[in-house]
């Protein structure tokens, strides 16, 4: 048996900070710089808490948000192992090299680096499971009748899905299979709305919610937002639904705090308001514990919307809406009623990936990848300007003038950036200025060349 890798760590029961964080931040930092490296084997939870002289609690803790961000890989009957990192050097230490479908494909040859928000990285996939989930969808028949509600076995891995990623206890009779977020919007929309309806929307906040709900005759109220989400004093008492990003607000960035949830509930009852939580990019955080979801703090009063788009590629086109089973009914329905359906075949792949551990899998690699790019993001432009939203999603948002934004994003575009601002995001007069930094989409390599680029002329600017 393999003898496992002694750590020097040194913990602080003076500081403010958990111990738990503190053991997390100092196992993360080791794992990036080469300290610990890859495929080296930890100590148990029990000889490190012994060593460490904490309850075994603190180290269980911080090995399970190690592994929850993909640091960390278990095997059976073996112990805890440092997953396959690269490190800041450039190359993996004491371990193999992963295998060809995973190294991150060339640039595109446009030479362009797309710094906008929105897009995760799609080139970096395992390329034998994404075939044989296609062919297992086609080794099974095309239904004649589809059912609205999705495949029955699809229902049941997203619900076995959302009960690991986050933390909810749900049934296939609480999902409804659809096509990706601006679906189960809409969906919503033809099932809690009608013309002259009033709907909030976060303001700054994701448009395609403002068009869906336009579109489907509501009057589309915007509902302001501060750096911690929606803010809930102030809020109509009239609105009939409340769409909400609280776990990374788009575009600001922030995490609704667990009593501001607590409040929107107590809204939500109190108006009879239905919330519509967009769980957009929940899988991705970093140097932080997840936060509940509002359907699982009060099911009856929350649909949550989530998509595939961010964890493989926004082209599957599968999504989920979750809800109470007779909302749920209610929307299957009218789903029915005008044709609406999620391609069969389609869920019939995604099912395969799922239940072959291929999704989460795919998701602990990404969640290092992003990872390393945020951390690129935050050394590179936190010394250029105040940045916020860095501790979770794919996207952070970088706060300047008004007079400042312009320039900055024609010079990069001159210089073959990207960029995307606040602007667009707004329902009406713009209220905070600042650019969205999206580091999904491009290389590590790019998020850092762009990045230098972008910082260079903020300090131009300035």
């Amino acid at each position: 048996m393999r003898t496992h890798v002694d750590l020097p760590v040194s913990l602080s029961r003076e500081s403010a900070e958990p111990l738990t964080a503190q053991l997390v931040a100092w196992l993360r930092g080791a794992m990036l710089d080469g300290t610990v490296a890859s495929g080296e084997r930890l100590p148990s939870t029990r000889a490190l808490a012994a060593q460490l002289g904490v309850s075994r609690t603190v180290v269980t803790e911080a090995y399970q948000q190690l592994y929850a961000e993909g640091w960390l890989d278990g095997r059976h009957g073996s112990g805890t192992f440092v997953a396959g990192i690269e490190t800041a050097k450039g190359t993996i230490k004491n371990g193999p090299r992963p295998p060809a479908e995973f190294v991150p494909a060339p640039p595109p040859p446009s030479g362009l680096i797309n710094l906008t928000s929105g897009s995760p990285w799609v080139r970096d996939y395992d390329a034998a499971a994404w075939k044989r989930a296609w062919r297992r969808a086609a080794d099974l028949p095309p239904g004649d009748s589809p059912d609205a509600h999705g495949l029955p076995r699809l229902r049941e891995l997203l619900a076995d899905h959302l009960r690991r990623a986050r933390g909810m206890a749900v049934g296939p009779e609480n999902i409804l299979v659809t096509r990706g977020t601006g679906n189960g919007l809409d969906l919503c929309a033809l099932a809690l709305l009608g013309p002259g309806a009033r709907a909030g929307v976060e303001d700054p906040g994701y448009r395609v919610a403002r068009t869906v709900f336009a579109a489907r005759g509501a009057e589309v109220v915007p509902c302001p937002v501060d750096e911690d989400g929606v803010i809930v004093d102030g809020l109509p008492g009239d609105l009939r639904v409340l769409y909400t990003t609280p776990a990374h607000q788009f575009p600001l960035g922030g995490r609704l705090p667990i009593p501001r949830r607590e409040r929107l509930l107590a809204w939500a009852a109190g108006t009879g308001a239905t919330i519509v939580e967009d769980d957009y990019d929940a899988e991705f955080r970093y140097d932080v514990a997840p936060l509940p979801a509002l359907y699982g703090l009060d099911p009856s009063r929350v649909v949550l919307l989530g998509t595939l788009s961010k964890t493989l590629a926004p082209d599957v086109g599968v999504g989920w809406l979750v809800g109470s089973p007779e909302l749920v009914a209610r929307i299957a329905h009218l789903r029915g009623e005008v044709g609406d359906r999620t391609s069969g075949p389609v869920q019939q792949a995604v099912a395969t990936l799922l239940e072959r551990g291929d999704v989460d899998r795919h998701l602990r690699r990404m969640r290092l990848e992003y990872a390393r790019r945020r951390a690129a993001v935050v050394e590179l432009l936190g010394p250029a300007c105040r940045l916020r939203g860095d501790t979770a999603g794919l996207h952070v948002l970088a706060e300047l003038p008004a007079a400042v934004v312009p320039g900055v994003v024609e010079g990069a575009r001159r210089r073959g950036v990207l960029l995307d601002s606040t602007e667009r995001h707004h329902h009406g007069r713009t209220r905070l200025h600042g650019l969205v930094i999206g580091y999904g989409s491009a290389s590590l390599p790019d998020v850092r060349r762009g990045c230098e680029i972008v910082a260079g002329l903020i300090r131009e600017a300035r």
